[in-house]
C-alpha cells in the first residue's frame, strides 16, 4: 500500500475545513498541519489539525505537498506568488478532487485546483491551476476555467463559457453557453449571466446586469 502523501494547508480558512473533510474519506493524504500568517492562530487547531505557524515555515516541510485555501483566487494567487520567491514551483502543489466528482475522459484539472463533492464535468472541460469549484457544480462540454477562479456551489457553466482568471460565480449562479466571465470579475449568487461580463467588472440579477444598472424595487433607495 503507497504512504500517503504529507500535505500542508496554507489558510485556515472554512475552506480549509472543507480539504480537510475530504481527505478524511481516502488515506491517500497525511495533513500535517496548517500555516497561517495570524499570529493569534499559532498554538491552535483546526478541526484538530495543529496550526504550524505562518507561511514563512513551509521551509521547514520541503517533501510536504502544498494546497492553497484562501477562499478568494485573489489571494490565492497572491500567495503563489509570494511562494515562488522563495522557490516553491508547481510540483509541490497537491490536487484534491472529492471522490464524487465525476470528471470525464478528455477534461484536464490543473496543479493546486480543488474539486469538492458531486461537481461534473462532461465532455473537453478545462480547469486551470489553483481552481476551486464548491459543491454541486456543473462544467458542461468545452468549458475553459482559468487560474485561480472560484465557482460557488450550485454554479452551471453552459457549453464554451470561459471564466477569466481569478474571477468568482456566485452560490447557484448560471452562465450561458459561449458567454465570457472576464478576468477578476464577479457575478452575484443567483445571477443569470446571458452576455459577455467584462474584465473587473460585478454583475448580478436575472438577467444579470453591472449592479449600478439593475432596477430599482419599491421601497429601496
Amino acid at each position: 500500500m503507497p504512504r500517503p502523501t504529507p500535505l500542508l494547508l496554507l489558510a485556515a480558512s472554512g475552506l480549509a475545513r472543507e480539504v480537510l473533510a475530504v481527505t478524511r474519506l481516502t488515506a491517500a493524504t497525511e495533513v500535517l498541519g496548517v500555516l497561517d500568517d495570524d499570529v493569534d492562530l499559532r498554538g491552535t487547531t483546526l478541526d484538530g489539525v495543529p496550526v504550524l505557524g505562518g507561511v514563512e515555515e513551509v521551509k521547514r516541510y520541503p517533501t510536504a505537498s502544498l494546497l492553497l485555501c484562501m477562499g478568494r483566487g485573489s489571494g490565492r494567487e497572491r500567495l503563489a506568488e509570494r511562494l515562488s520567491t522563495v522557490g516553491v514551483d508547481d510540483d509541490r502543489y497537491f490536487t484534491l478532487v472529492h471522490p464524487d466528482v465525476r470528471v470525464s475522459p478528455g477534461c484536464m484539472v490543473g496543479t493546486g485546483s480543488i474539486l469538492l463533492a458531486g461537481v461534473v464535468l462532461t465532455a473537453g472541460v478545462r480547469v486551470g491551476r489553483h481552481v476551486v469549484v464548491m459543491p454541486n457544480a456543473t462544467l458542461t462540454h468545452d468549458d475553459v476555467v482559468e487560474d485561480f477562479v472560484t465557482l460557488a456551489s450550485g454554479v452551471s457553466l453552459g457549453g464554451g463559457v470561459r471564466v477569466g482568471r481569478a474571477a468568482y460565480v456566485g452560490m447557484n449562479a448560471s452562465v450561458r453557453e459561449r458567454v465570457m466571465v472576464g478576468v477578476r470579475a464577479t457575478l452575484g449568487m443567483g445571477a443569470a449571466l446571458l452576455t459577455d461580463l467584462p474584465d473587473g467588472e460585478t454583475w448580478a440579477g436575472v438577467p444579470a446586469r453591472p449592479l449600478d444598472q439593475r432596477p430599482t424595487r419599491p421601497g429601496e433607495v
